[in-house]
């Protein structure tokens, strides 16, 4: 007999968990103070605590379910990035008035909302197929200066995911800092690559149109604030492309896919990503941590996405399982039971 049915996270709840965060960050870079600490505590503690005190899994979405308010949360969200991204520029280098512990709250408050809130409702929208759904998710990482994340993550991680052939696939043993240098200097290039050979002239080749977005971006926070500007800006946008990474390095860590006998590899499948199911993380990150879901369906919109019983987890939440992988030797130790494990399950 099966238990009864999980209940499944509503649309206003995924809201309210991705969207809170935006308005007491923005006041805390306006106002300061209080307000700051609340942003902060919110993005970098609450989803850790309420994992833990609530410990839910929410259920899966029937097969077809569609959701047409999961478009607008999306373009929300997204504009709400453009918004605050500059705005968290001058609060950390410009005259906001803030004085050095703030800015450095500021800093680290709105980093990790870029990471763990913007950057997964970016990589739905580089999935739609609305021509302007895909331009505000490219917008959203030119702005962060990683354009090439909607070339590579698309033609090149969901395709060679699990082999040597997707630089953002991590290794059994590799640590994370090594990883981060080789996936972003291998997702550009391949990425580069890959648009390259649908492309029939440089002119149309949308890395200039990322190199380009970001030195306007780039721009843009000199005007907010001179070179003390742009320096802020470069170091929020590296802030949000570390958790990027880290996401991609935690959930394909020492996963891979064997090859047929014909030489092609196997069909991605869920035991290609490891998955978290805690209620709060999943909410504040658009059901982020259903990774192999997203693999096997990359379309599917990120509500209905599903937790496959055979499908890897993780030891921890998403958020929690990034922070202890920024200590290499003590996720390398953790991690080594649920790879063998892995590895015994699958035969790999």
């Amino acid at each position: 007999m099966t238990g009864p049915a999980r209940p499944c996270l509503p649309m206003v709840l995924f809201a309210l968990i991705s969207a809170v965060p935006v308005g007491l960050i923005g006041a805390g870079l306006v106002w300061g103070g209080l307000w700051l600490w609340a942003g902060f505590l919110y993005m970098a503690v609450l989803a850790l605590v309420l994992d833990r005190l609530v410990p839910l899994v929410a259920g899966n979405r029937p097969e077809g379910a569609e959701f047409p308010a999961a478009d607008l949360l999306l373009v929300t969200l997204g504009v709400a990035h453009l918004g605050l991204l500059p705005l968290a520029t001058w609060a950390v280098a410009g005259g906001s008035g803030l004085y050095a512990g703030q800015r450095v709250l500021a800093f680290l408050a709105a980093g990790l909302w870029f990471g763990q809130v913007a950057h997964p409702a970016a990589h739905e929208l580089i999935h739609r197929s609305g021509r302007g759904l895909f331009r505000l998710g490219a917008a959203i990482y030119v702005s962060l200066l990683f354009g090439q994340h909607v070339s590579a993550h698309r033609l090149v991680h969901h395709r060679h995911v699990g082999s040597a052939a997707d630089p953002n696939s991590a290794r059994a043993g590799e640590g994370f800092y090594r990883f981060a240098l080789r996936a972003w200097a291998g997702s550009f290039a391949e990425g580069w690559r890959a648009e390259t050979r649908l492309r029939s002239g440089v002119w149309r080749h949308p890395y200039g149109i990322f190199l380009g977005g970001g030195m306007l971006a780039l721009m843009l926070g000199w005007g907010i604030a001179g070179w003390a500007g742009v320096l802020a800006w470069l170091g929020l946008a590296l802030h949000a492309q570390a958790q990027l990474l880290l996401s991609d390095y935690v959930q394909h860590y020492g996963l891979s896919r064997a090859f047929l006998a014909d030489g092609r590899l196997e069909p991605v499948g869920p035991q290609h990503s490891w998955n978290g199911g805690q209620w709060f993380s999943s909410a504040l990150m658009l059901n982020a941590p259903r990774h192999s879901d997203h693999h096997v369906h990359p379309a599917r919109p990120f509500p209905a996405l599903q937790l496959a019983a055979d499908a890897p987890h993780l030891p921890w939440p998403l958020p929690l399982a990034c922070a202890v992988a920024l200590v290499p030797p003590v996720w390398r130790r953790a991690m080594r039971g649920p790879v063998a494990q892995w590895r015994h399950m699958t035969g790999a």
